[in-house]
């Protein structure tokens, strides 16, 4: 193995040119200053250059290779040569022992993202599919030639396919999440940012996303001197891997003697770490071992899984503090004493309506259990002592006015019925400006709160027009002329919008994204019969009921709302919006329930459905085609409700397979 580590070490200096080299295009190109000359960049270029001659190997953002983006209509669908199996799972250290036993074994991350099976033939990169449902993936060989760290071209003969893990750092999801304002359109976790960025059917998307992929299992390579040179071992495997350009699971070699020792490890690691894992993996070393004892009818034998139990915490409840919204709606947040989880200190956790509230019966002084669901978002999993006692607020907090309750579906909620309260007033700024509305980057709620106060801003037309406070703006604290320079930079940007986006910006009653769409569709994406739509013809539009009719009608009959439009619109070019993806399911209306795992967000889900001729609706109707549901078996009203309509309930996976 001598040569492989050799051929590690220069792997090691080529990744090191790459990001020299690639840090000087950046500076030299985006952003207009040299930070090296051209004849140390040409001698640096021409060492990586011979280096990759040397070794065989292209890696990932060489400055020698140019990557082409793709765009296409649809993810084609391809099977696995064999299923890709779950692992048995434990969440006790000593069955992990008794299950190693006598064998060496190696433990490693049990990484979060989406699993990717790469292909290379005769050194070059063919292939990459996703896991999918375990039968079939979908193929996204470009979106993975624009991973971070993916060798393009390896030094080996044949076919060799290996597998492992996509993922999106902490660090790279909470940028892309603080350049978008409203805080409900943030990407929930890296996991499902991954999943939506690595299917996506722009390779540029991926591209910007910055996907890192790790390798965690290898096929036997066809190459014969390759395969006796990394022998039987996983460990052996890894370290050839390595020595050609790629980046491997991070991993321990255990006995059962050493093993606890090892997963104690990792938990105190799990802390540091910049990529989403959500427990171990445990393999035999010996792969002909492992292979040996086959599989079962779910798991294969030769790997194990392990999960960390939920850390929870018992704290005390001081206070529950009531935050108004865009709608009105007024959502209870719950504030206790801080409390250490998963490596970082909480305080708060959302208990999302009074329903929740009264179910958990808090009370000022309770002492409460909470945990992070998916190690991420704080929740209150039990109330110990269940006082009960807490008061829900008569009065808004933001503008002093009397609150309703309100019981719809049998979940009771707290509402501010003041049209002028000045909650409202930011919140219909911050959805102006979010994701899914005008998608202005670089302008926060903190930033549209402190416009409002002095005035600015009062009508959404004012944005268009802050260059006449520039001098105020570029003294603010946090600000200046960098930020206003990319404040101004997004507005212009937002001048060109398609009409479903701007009605959606509107804040307009019970009017989602995917309701807009319908809207804009049924009108032929004409502006002026959308804002004239009659209340009747709206009821027509399937998914739109008369609820959000009314609504929609009402807004545009406000003169006040009419008049805000009307000064808008000069400023605004709209777009007609056109969709490259085959209409396969048009005539077909989709509701979308529970956790989603494939995709980033619902947004994402509706939007290629929508995109693809379909209908997402809000409730289980006889109209409804198919629930989306990734828990089959639950017991939930939508559950029930299409069952007794007797309308499918299907997967993310059989919706991806095109199983319908």
């Amino acid at each position: 193995m001598d040569k492989g580590i050799d051929n590690t070490q220069k792997i090691e200096r080529m990744k090191e040119l790459v990001r020299i080299l690639g840090d000087a295009s950046r500076a030299y190109y985006m952003e207009d200053r040299e930070i090296m000359s051209n004849f140390e960049y040409d001698k640096l270029y021409d060492e990586l250059g011979a280096l990759e001659k040397e070794t065989g190997t292209i890696l990932a953002g060489s400055p020698t290779q140019k990557v082409g983006y793709e765009v296409v209509s649809s993810l084609p669908k391809e099977p696995h040569p064999s299923p890709m199996l779950s692992l048995d799972k434990t969440k006790e250290v000593e069955a992990l022992v008794a299950w190693l036993g006598d064998h060496q074994g190696i433990l490693s991350w049990k990484m979060d993202g989406l699993t990717v099976v790469l292909t290379y033939e005769d050194g070059a990169l063919t292939k990459a599919v996703t896991r999918g449902n375990g039968e079939v993936g979908e193929v996204i060989t470009p979106n993975a030639r624009t991973f971070r760290n993916i060798p393009q071209s390896i030094p080996v003969k044949g076919r060799f396919t290996i597998r492992g893990e996509a993922v999106i750092f902490y660090s790279d999801f909470n940028k892309l999440n603080a350049t978008i304002p409203d805080t409900e359109a943030r990407y929930k976790n890296p996991r499902n940012l991954c999943s939506g960025t690595v299917r996506a059917l722009d390779s540029r998307v991926t591209a910007e996303r910055a996907v890192h992929f790790y390798a965690f299992s290898m096929v036997d390579p066809e190459d014969p001197e390759i395969l006796s040179r990394i022998g039987g071992s996983i460990h052996e495997r890894f370290k050839f891997l390595t020595s050609i350009g790629f980046d491997v699971v991070e991993y321990r070699t255990v006995t059962s003697k050493t093993l606890p020792d090892a997963v104690r490890w990792f938990s105190e690691a799990i802390t540091k770490n910049d990529f989403p894992s959500d427990g171990l993996v445990l393999s035999f070393d010996d792969v002909a071992y492992g292979r040996s004892l086959g599989r079962t009818a779910k798991f294969p034998r030769d790997s194990i899984a392990f999960k960390w139990q939920d850390e929870e915490a018992v704290t005390t409840l001081l206070d529950v503090e009531w935050s108004p919204s865009r709608t009105g709606l007024i959502n209870p947040v719950a504030i206790f004493e801080p409390v250490e989880l998963e490596g970082t200190v909480v305080q708060r956790a959302s208990v999302h309506n009074i329903s929740i509230m009264k179910e958990l019966a808090l009370g000022k002084g309770d002492r409460i259990k909470v945990y992070k669901a998916n190690m991420i978002i704080p929740q209150i999993s039990e109330n110990l002592t269940r006082s009960g006692a807490l008061i829900i607020p008569k009065t808004c907090p933001a503008c002093g006015k009397e609150t309703l309750i309100k019981n719809e579906n049998d979940t009771e909620t707290l509402v501010c019925p003041n049209p002028d309260c000045p909650a409202k007033d930011l919140k219909r700024f911050s959805l102006f400006v979010s994701r899914n509305a005008m998608n202005i980057d670089g302008i926060s709620e903190a930033t549209l709160e402190r416009f409002l106060d002095r005035g600015f801003i009062k009508l959404f037309s004012d944005l268009y027009h802050l260059d006449r406070y520039k001098d105020e703006i570029v003294q603010m604290d946090k600000l200046g002329e960098r930020s206003y320079a990319n404040l101004i930079a997004g507005i212009e940007a937002s001048r060109k919008v398609n009409l479903a986006n701007l009605i959606y910006a509107l804040g307009i009653p019970n009017v989602g994204i995917s309701n807009a769409k319908l809207i804009v569709r049924h009108f032929d994406q004409d502006p002026a019969a959308c804002f004239d739509a009659p209340y009747d013809e709206l009821c027509e539009i399937e998914g739109i009921g008369p609820i959000i009719a009314e609504s929609y009608v009402a807004y545009f009959a406000d003169e006040g709302h009419r008049s805000e439009l009307d000064q808008l619109l000069p400023e605004l070019v709209i777009e007609k919006e056109e969709s490259s993806l085959p209409q396969d399911l048009s005539g077909k209306t989709f509701v979308i329930t529970g956790s989603l795992e494939s995709y980033p967000n619902r947004d994402a889900l509706k939007k290629e459905i929508e995109d693809r001729g379909g209908k997402v609706a809000g409730s289980v109707s006889a109209k409804t085609s198919y629930l989306i549901n990734n828990d089959i078996a639950s017991t939930s009203g939508k559950n029930k409700k299409a069952k007794e309509l007797g309308i499918p309930i299907i997967t993310e996976a059989d919706y991806i397979a095109g199983n319908l």
